[in-house]
């Protein structure tokens, strides 16, 4: 029993997750730009919400993505928490399509995704393929559950648990959560909730609360997702777990009244038992968001209470682009467009100082804020260049078109930097994995080159923004000195190799790091010549 029963649940997380991976690769990247672009108001975001969590089979994975949305400044609380409505909505469609029951059809399901998997090369066929084949693996596992529950009517300590949880509604509500927070999946626990009502083995007054624990236990996984995050990521989880709570406890309160309408809905629409698991879920999430959602500042307001601290991490978002300016006024506009090039600029040297950190600590909190800042970077990338380019079609003065030039080159400059210390966090995690020493004079060199880069960047920004000639010769200076350094710790990397006081693998990763550091001083000498070249 035990072994049909846990293997039946392996096959239908299998399943779940096979046909989610498959949605998620026909939707590409779209899946954040939807999260992104339709949660301008709370009720796009729990639109968002739904059609996401639809499309990768997920609550918690929806919630996940949000979490990581909100800590890097894509989106705020209150946009956020439509999207947890959305997703809690978006979940039970799952429940839905097992109440469609089409088990006895799950084998033949596989075989045809086998099918489209392992004879058609074209990719978007095999990612079909991969949603055929999962959607019949969930099939194929409630069938091997429900076979495996079946000996348990005649086990009486279960037959006592589910008359006690018939009695005691939190009983069952604790069951619910403890078995998803272990399952970390409630579309699995709600799905074996709906064989065991098929099957008899509990009746509807046990159903229903284990249904409300599950919905409590899906938060776990984007609780776990924000520890070590910032701050508005554990705000996110919060309202999460808060709006799930509020929502169990709202029905615990009125559960004779809902358990009329459920059994009402069975009869009126002859549902059968999966199906009837489904629409208690539907309704519950449903009337659970409706209630909620007039509230959204309140819940917003209750979590920056419980957690307190700053916002975001990192703001992706353009704060200066007007549209409007270009019309009235270029000029305005390119001083609005060199403002966020000075913005996307300290990103650059933030997004350098963690790199640092992160070589030094290997902490991996170092590394996420730098991933988040190039990902920031190349935001701003796009969003200033399509302003700039938006600027160009307007009548400029020579002075104007010399300004515009060096802003469209400086954002090319700024966005390579990025790339580059994304290749160091890169390395960096290389070294971490293959377990590779770097000495300790390597590891200085390593800091004073850093320390020099991280200096010229700063100044090569500052002469941008104060147009100042003597700032500008100081970065050619400077990343003159970055050169000689490079060459310098070469010949030092090379006489430590003939001494056997490093490995092979380690002067990889120490030649590739300082080659990048090169790299980055001259894209800031580029910056600081554009500067020149406009004062001379």
């Amino acid at each position: 029993m035990l072994f049909q029963f846990f293997g039946g649940l392996g096959i239908f997380l299998f399943g779940i997750k096979y046909l989610g991976d498959g949605l998620q690769k026909s939707a590409g990247d779209r899946l954040r730009d939807i999260l992104d672009r339709f949660t301008t108001n709370p009720f796009m975001g729990v639109l968002a919400g739904i059609i996401v969590t639809i499309l990768i089979q997920s609550s918690s994975g929806t919630t996940v993505i949000t979490v990581g949305l909100v800590s890097a400044g894509f989106m705020t609380l209150r946009q956020a928490i439509g999207v947890i409505m959305g997703a809690n909505i978006g979940t039970t469609v799952t429940a839905f399509i097992i109440g469609i029951d089409i088990g006895e059809y799950a084998l033949p399901i596989i075989a045809v995704g086998s099918v489209m998997l392992f004879f058609f090369k074209h990719k978007k066929v095999q990612y079909l393929g991969q949603i055929v084949f999962g959607f019949g693996g969930l099939f194929y596992g409630l069938e091997l559950m429900s076979g495996g529950m079946k000996p348990l009517r005649s086990l009486e300590a279960f037959t006592d648990l589910t008359v006690s949880m018939s009695s005691n509604p939190i009983l069952g509500v604790v069951i619910g959560t403890l078995f998803t927070v272990i399952v970390q999946s409630s579309s699995a626990t709600i799905g074996i909730l709906q064989g065991l009502y098929s099957e008899g083995l509990v009746d509807i007054n046990a159903a229903l609360p284990v249904l409300f624990g599950d919905n409590i236990g899906t938060t776990i996984t984007a609780v776990l997702a924000a520890i070590g995050t910032s701050v508005a990521a554990r705000r996110a989880a919060a309202t999460h777990v808060l709006f799930n709570l509020i929502g169990t406890t709202l029905f615990l309160i009125i559960l004779p009244l809902y358990h009329r309408l459920i059994e009402f809905l069975q009869e009126a629409l002859n549902l059968n038992p999966e199906m009837t698991i489904a629409f208690a879920h539907g309704t519950f999430n449903l009337t659970n968001t409706i209630i909620q959602f007039p509230f959204i500042g309140l819940l917003a307001l209750i979590v920056t209470k419980l957690i307190p601290g700053e916002d975001a991490l990192v703001d992706y978002k353009a704060k200066h682009l007007d549209p409007m300016f270009i019309e009235q006024s270029p000029s305005i506009a390119l001083g609005q467009a060199k403002e966020e090039v000075l913005r996307m600029g300290e990103f650059a040297v933030k997004g350098l100082e963690e790199s640092n950190n992160f070589l030094k600590t290997k902490q991996s909190k170092h590394s996420d804020v730098a991933y988040q800042i190039e990902d920031a970077i190349n935001n701003l990338d796009k969003k200033i260049t399509n302003y700039l380019v938006e600027i160009s079609s307007a009548s400029l003065t020579e002075a104007e078109s010399e300004k515009h030039s060096i802003l469209m080159d400086t954002v090319r400059d700024i966005e390579r930097i990025g790339d580059h210390f994304e290749n160091i966090l890169e390395l960096v995690e290389y070294q971490q994995a293959n377990k590779v020493k770097i000495t300790e004079d390597a590891m200085a060199d390593l800091d004073v080159m850093f320390v020099l880069t991280i200096e010229t960047v700063k100044k090569a920004i500052s002469s941008l923004d104060l147009n100042d000639h003597g700032l500008a010769r100081e970065v050619a200076e400077k990343e003159d000195m970055i050169d000689k350094m490079e060459r310098k710790l070469r010949k030092q990397h090379i006489l430590r190799l003939n001494e056997g006081l490093c490995s092979g693998q380690a002067g990889i990763v120490f030649v590739d790091i300082i080659s990048n550091l090169e790299r980055i001083g001259d894209h800031a000498v580029n910056i600081a010549e554009a500067v020149l070249g406009e004062n001379d």
